[in-house]
């Protein structure tokens, strides 16, 4: 109307039309807050749910800062069922001691993992006894526990962020010098130089930017960092290629010296990394013994191994 009745230039009526067109998506979006904002409620209402959710693990009011490992780790008859079903351990006594590498094997079932979960109290037995350095866990602070335990998993859970800060989140203050000799050590610094920021590279989410021998050598530098008083590994190299394999392999051997160790095994090239192998059938140890002690004596563990559960 203003153009039109002459009261409006040329270049006024252009510059409004320029102001209508650049507001215009800012409104659609103002108009869409409703809608995000009821979505976000919806999901920070499930989200609090779950951090309002008391912990099943509980410590004691009286509970004692633990010491770093000295002697060594023991379990006195342990046994330990999961609310769905009968007993996964059953009266389970043995004995880790420090700077020794225990090779957990067995079917699928026999108890592997609980007796792993076990350690860092994830659970608590049933019946029976944890005791580091002959203290039960259950009378020491989870914090001065879990600090001294680290866990390599199977499926590795890296978070949208750097490379760096991977490595880092079991101590986010360590300084980079620290950050690159975990690398290092866990055979990950030249492929971590490869990429286009090289340890600002971002990973994506769950590490999806990372092959899967890359996304497990940046697990190893984190235990490599935070440098665990006793190590638990869940078979590291079952799902890749030959030539990745045979990189965490080495990251591995590097990782487990002069360290106590816990490994999931499913690979006899694993196994034979143990000082020890542990023979668990149906929640009790059937046999224990070094891979030649074990392969003589024809019990379960050479039928695992013939039978490739175990497997080479």
């Amino acid at each position: 109307w203003l153009a039109v009745e002459n009261r409006m230039s040329a270049v006024d009526f252009l510059a409004f039309l320029t102001g209508i067109a650049v507001l215009y998506p800012q409104f659609k979006n103002f108009n869409g807050l409703t809608a995000t904002y009821q979505e976000g409620s919806a999901a920070l209402a499930r989200i609090f749910q779950v951090m309002d959710e008391p912990a099943e693990i509980q410590e004691k009011p009286q509970a004692r800062i633990l010491p770093r490992l000295e002697k060594g780790l023991k379990l006195e008859g342990v046994c330990f069922a999961y609310p769905s079903g009968g007993d996964v351990l059953k009266d389970l006594t043995l004995e880790i001691r420090r700077g020794e590498v225990v090779a957990l094997v067995g079917p699928s079932g026999a108890g592997k993992s609980t007796l792993a979960d076990l350690i860092p109290r994830f659970h608590d037995p049933r019946a029976g006894s944890v005791l580091w350095d002959g203290v039960d866990l259950r009378d020491v602070r989870i914090e001065s526990l879990r600090r001294q335990v680290g866990i390599v998993p199977q499926d590795v859970f890296l978070f949208h962020d750097t490379i760096a800060a991977n490595i880092a989140y079991g101590r986010p203050e360590a300084p980079r010098a620290q950050i690159e000799a975990a690398a290092r050590g866990a055979q990950a610094h030249e492929f971590i130089l490869a990429q286009p920021q090289g340890y600002e590279t971002v990973v994506g989410d769950r590490g999806v930017r990372l092959s899967g021998g890359q996304r497990q050598r940046l697990a190893m530098a984190r235990a490599f960092l935070i440098d665990p008083a006793l190590l638990i590994l869940d078979e590291a190299t079952s799902s890749l290629d030959a030539e990745s394999e045979d990189k965490v392999r080495r990251a591995l051997e590097g990782l487990l010296k002069n360290r106590t160790a816990v490994i999931i095994a499913h690979r006899l090239s694993t196994v034979r990394l143990a000082t020890r192998i542990l023979v668990l059938k149906e929640g009790r140890l059937a046999e224990q013994g070094s891979h030649a002690e074990l392969m003589e004596k024809g019990g379960t563990y050479r039928m695992l191994v013939e039978k490739q559960i175990v497997t080479a």
